[in-house]
């Protein structure tokens, strides 16, 4: 009898202990400043309501350790961070799990494009233009100011990359924002960005760190620069007289997925629709500047806070989304060409 009062007594101490273990949910994002506000907004208040405690983690985006993972149904992550090419990659070769809407909200709430069968999108980023508005006499106000080199003499910083500066060149070139991966998908259309490049490639610093075109532009080592706003903003936080122009800007989301296989797919699922409402959406573009992807978010912001904002409705108007599934599908071609156009 003793015996058998232990054993029962064991076998709650286990079942408790597995129990407190299902609402345990590995989270795994970027780091940086964006975990940070990630924590406040919603690791923290997640694990206040009593539905699950994150046990939050950070990686470089590789998908090698999610693909281990997988292949060997060892999985260990329940939910990641993800950019778009990578989200379409992982959903193609089965890495992550189907995601249902139902689950997470109002699709119609949300900002277009930011609902994927494998991934619900978490905040918008954006690549623009910036400049130091105090060394300039006029401020620009498109990609093809960027160009005229007669009426903003200096270094211009772009990305070293195909992606995103294939699209400022032909954009510079009197592209519309809506053909742009129309006119880039045809051989036609690249030669014209490479050879709108070659107008301006003596007067170009090529970067390779989002920390380096705010440096840039505060030293006056170049005039203005493609650079990620929220890069951007932090430097004006700190008081740097630094100014964005959005009309041309690319945006692209950040996403959720499930990493396939996990046991907490139920639980990872309640994770993303608690951090896809607006009051906690509010709590993360209040800490770091990208732009919230439920619409009913940015009433809740100061307007100075939504100013800086890439989903801001004024932001949006003359910007375009980055198309991932071209990139998918042309990137390694592209980037092999410029870093070919680029060493010439």
């Amino acid at each position: 009898m003793k015996s058998s009062l232990h054993c029962i007594l064991a076998c709650a101490v286990l079942a408790a202990t597995g129990a407190a273990h299902a609402q345990d949910l590995t989270v795994i994002s970027f780091g940086g400043a964006t975990k940070a506000a990630q924590d406040l907004a919603y690791f923290k208040p997640f694990d206040a309501s009593g539905a699950g405690k994150v046990i939050a983690g950070e990686y470089n985006g590789e998908m090698a350790k999610v693909k281990a993972m997988v292949n060997v149904g060892k999985v260990t992550w329940d939910v990641v961070e993800v950019e778009s090419p990578e989200l379409l990659r992982g959903c193609d070769e089965g890495l992550f799990e189907r995601i249902d809407p139902a689950a997470i909200g109002d699709e119609s709430q949300f900002v277009p494009g930011t609902f994927s069968e494998c991934g619900v999108a978490t905040y918008v980023w954006s690549m623009v233009m910036a400049y130091d508005s105090k060394r300039l006499a006029k401020a620009p106000t498109s990609w093809a100011d960027f160009w005229n080199v007669k009426d903003y003499p200096g270094k211009r910083g772009l990305r070293k990359g195909a992606k995103y500066t294939l699209e400022v060149a032909l954009l510079a070139d009197g592209v519309k924002p809506e053909d742009l991966y129309k006119v880039l998908g045809t051989p036609e259309g690249v030669s014209r960005a490479f050879k709108k490049l070659d107008e301006i490639k003596p007067y170009i610093q090529w970067w390779e760190a989002g920390a380096q075109p705010p440096q840039w532009l505060a030293a006056g080592d170049v005039v203005m620069s493609a650079a990620y706003n929220g890069r951007i903003a932090a430097a004006q936080k700190e008081g740097v007289p630094l100014a964005i122009v959005w009309p041309g800007s690319l945006y692209d989301p950040e996403y959720w997925a499930v990493v396939k296989g996990t046991p907490n797919k139920a639980l990872a699922e309640k994770f993303i629709a608690f951090a896809s409402q607006p009051q906690t959406q509010k709590v993360f573009s209040e800490n770091i500047p990208y732009g919230p992807v439920h619409k009913g978010t940015l009433e809740l912001l100061p307007a100075d806070v939504q100013a800086a904002l890439p989903t801001a409705p004024a932001n949006l108007q003359g910007a375009r989304s980055v198309d991932s599934a071209f990139w998918v599908d042309h990137g390694e071609e592209l980037e092999l060409r410029f870093n070919a156009w680029a060493a010439r």
